[in-house]
C-alpha cells in the first residue's frame, strides 16, 4: 500500500509535539483490522496529548486521536469483514496504540463496534467519544435512580462537547436540565440544546466553606471536577447522583464525608475508554435510538485534515463549542 497521512505525536527534548507525517501500514501498530479512515473528531484528552498541555500519551512516537469512523479495508478476524461500517472510541487508541488521525487505522478486533443501524459514519463521530461519554453517564445515573420525576439535572461545562450532548439527551428524556457556564455569550445556544435554566458559574460559590449547601439537584454530570465538583457534592438532593467524566477545573477533590452520609449522594465514575462490550454496544444502541441528539448538527463543526492542529489551542483554552469533527477522507 502506498503512503498515507497520519498525525504523529512525538517526544521532543521532553515535550510532546505533533505534527503531519507519510506513513505505511507497517508503521502503525498491529491489529487484526484495517480501517479506511473516514472521520474522527478532537475530545479535550486530543488537545492534552497532542500539544503535552497534559501526560497522555503512554508512549511515543503515536499516532493521536481516540475515537474513529470508517470503512473495513481489511481483517483477518471472521466477525468484521471488508466493507463494513465501524467505529473506534478509546481503549488505547491515540495513548499508547496508534489512533485515528491517519488515513489508514490498525486496531484490535475486540476494539472494533459495528456501525449502529440508523447511524451514518459521521454521525459516529459527531457523537465519538463525547457523546459516548454522556450517554454512559445518563445510563449509569439511570441505573442509580435517576429519573425525571427526581427534580432538575445539572450539567457543568456545558458548552463543551459532552456538555452540548448531553443537554439534548437529557432534554429528550424529559428531565429540566440546568446548564452550568462560565460564558456569558452562549446561553441562548444552550437555551437552544434544550436547557431550561442556566447557571453563570460566577454566580456560585464555589468556596462558601459549608459542608452541606441548599439541595438543588437530581442528578449531576461533571465536565469540569476540582472546586465544581466538590461543590456539586455540596449541593446534591437526597440520594442525588453525579456522574464525573472530567477535569477541565483541576484533579483534586476537596470535600467532607457529609454529603455521603447525611444525603446518601452517589458519586459515579465514568471511564468511557475502558467500558467492556456488551455495554459499549448497548450505548451506542441507544445513541442510534432514544438518546440520539436531535440538534446534533447545531452543536457540531467540520475541520479539513490539514486543520486539525488549530483547534487543540481553541479547546484548551475554552473557546470551543459543541463537537469538532475531522473530516479526514474529504467527503464533505
Amino acid at each position: 500500500m502506498k503512503k498515507f497521512s497520519a498525525y504523529r505525536i512525538f517526544d521532543e527534548n521532553g515535550k510532546s509535539q505533533g505534527r503531519f507525517v507519510e506513513l505505511s501500514l507497517a508503521d502503525l501498530d498491529p491489529g487484526e483490522v484495517v480501517i479506511r479512515a473516514h472521520y474522527s473528531g478532537v475530545n479535550y484528552k486530543d488537545a492534552l496529548a497532542a500539544t503535552g498541555a497534559g501526560k497522555v500519551i503512554r508512549r511515543f512516537p503515536c499516532v493521536g486521536g481516540v475515537d474513529v469512523s470508517g470503512v473495513v479495508e481489511s481483517s483477518s478476524d471472521a466477525r468484521l469483514t471488508v466493507g463494513d461500517e465501524v467505529l473506534v472510541t478509546g481503549y488505547g487508541m491515540g495513548v499508547d496504540h496508534d489512533g485515528g488521525y491517519a488515513e489508514y487505522v490498525r486496531v484490535p478486533a475486540d476494539w472494533v463496534v459495528k456501525l449502529p443501524q440508523g447511524l451514518s459514519l459521521f454521525d459516529a463521530m459527531a457523537l465519538g467519544t463525547a457523546g459516548f461519554t454522556a450517554a454512559l453517564s445518563i445510563h449509569r445515573l439511570e441505573q442509580n435512580e435517576l429519573s425525571p420525576e427526581k427534580g432538575k439535572v445539572i450539567v457543568t461545562g456545558a458548552t463543551g462537547g459532552v456538555g452540548s450532548l448531553a443537554i439534548q439527551m437529557l432534554a429528550q428524556l424529559g428531565y429540566q436540565v440546568v446548564a452550568m457556564t462560565g460564558k456569558a455569550s452562549e446561553h441562548d445556544y444552550l437555551k437552544s440544546l434544550g436547557a431550561s435554566e442556566i447557571l453563570p458559574r460566577d454566580e456560585v460559590d464555589l468556596h462558601s466553606g459549608r459542608a452541606l449547601e441548599k439541595a438543588q439537584w437530581a442528578g449531576a454530570l461533571d465536565a469540569v471536577g476540582g472546586d465544581t465538583l466538590a461543590w456539586l457534592t455540596r449541593s446534591m438532593q437526597q440520594d442525588g447522583a453525579i456522574a464525573s467524566f472530567g477535569n477541565a477545573g483541576g484533579i483534586e477533590l476537596h470535600t467532607t464525608v457529609f454529603p455521603f452520609i447525611l444525603r446518601g449522594v452517589k458519586l459515579l465514575g465514568v471511564d468511557s475508554a475502558a467500558t467492556a462490550m456488551p455495554l459499549r454496544r448497548e450505548i451506542w444502541r441507544r445513541l442510534a435510538g432514544d438518546l440520539y441528539p436531535s440538534a446534533l448538527a447545531r452543536a457540531t463543526h467540520v475541520v479539513s485534515f490539514s486543520e486539525l492542529p488549530g483547534v487543540f489551542p481553541q479547546l484548551l483554552h475554552g473557546g470551543a463549542r459543541g463537537r469538532c469533527v475531522v473530516d479526514i477522507a474529504g467527503t464533505r
